[in-house]
């Protein structure tokens, strides 16, 4: 049944970005057009999950204005995370995510024109993902990173430690970060090689913004270490169980 299901759910993913895909080519054709994208990965996101009998559910501890940018900062244990956050962002945004994605048929083509791709093994790349993070957020974009630099926990729900570049995007632009939780994603469709979805309600939650106003360059490890604490926690208040049984990674930060 984990398979069908598994296999349906592939099906659905690809027909609605299909079906979306001409929309997406039209939006290529105006810079301004162009940020309207959030609202395909809106769609997109919902059909996905409603069609493929995923439930959820999103707690909005803090309603986003969507005139202001933020940069959204959230844990990454599952494939299922990237519909995830098109699901509650509901701005325009850039996802920062890692290179190998270009290489998707279609998919691939259609993040390397929306969204800022690095490869997280070379500093170079690193470093302009970082100047095109900037400009994104000069054009008017909100970010969405998952600053463990991708699905890198072996032992989740721990979080590994977290990278600096969200952070000094968002101290350099003075806008604020919002942690988000996800909470489940992990247990639906876990990072295990089967690659076996699971009917498992996935709890969605996105926390009040960390305000970046006077902070410098010099504060990025403690507005870094303040964003991980936020999410460890709350997964700990979810998973409490797993955090017993479950092995510390050695370059976790501890919670208290």
């Amino acid at each position: 049944m984990k398979r069908l299901h598994t296999i349906y759910s592939s099906i659905i993913f690809i027909l609605v970005f299909t079906l979306e895909f001409p929309f997406f080519m039209i939006l290529l054709f105006n810079k301004k057009w162009k940020k309207l994208s959030y609202r395909l990965n809106n769609t997109w996101a919902y059909f996905f999950f409603t069609f493929s009998f995923i439930p959820y559910a999103i707690e909005y501890r803090f309603k986003p204005d969507k005139k202001q940018q933020y940069i959204f900062c959230a844990n990454h244990f599952s494939i299922l995370d990237i519909p995830t956050m098109g699901l509650v962002i509901h701005q325009p945004f850039a996802f920062v995510g890692k290179s190998s994605f270009a290489k998707k048929p279609f998919f691939g083509f259609m993040y390397s024109k929306f969204h800022i791709l690095v490869n997280r093994e070379s500093l170079k790349d690193r470093y302009n993902s970082l100047i095109k993070s900037l400009r994104a957020i000069d054009e008017g974009y909100s970010l969405a990173i998952f600053p463990e630099g991708g699905i890198k926990s072996k032992t989740p729900p721990y979080l590994r430690e977290f990278k600096d570049g969200a952070f000094r995007a968002a101290i350099e632009k003075q806008i604020p970060i919002i942690p988000v939780t996800i909470g489940d994603n992990w247990r639906a469709l876990p990072d295990d090689g089967e690659v076996l979805l699971r009917r498992i309600k996935n709890r969605i939650i996105l926390h009040p913004p960390i305000e970046t106003t006077g902070l410098s360059l010099a504060d990025v490890d403690d507005l870094k270490n303040k964003t991980f604490q936020v999410i460890q926690k709350q997964l700990k208040a979810m998973h409490g169980d797993n955090f017993i049984n479950t092995a510390r990674p050695k370059k976790a930060v501890v919670v208290v």
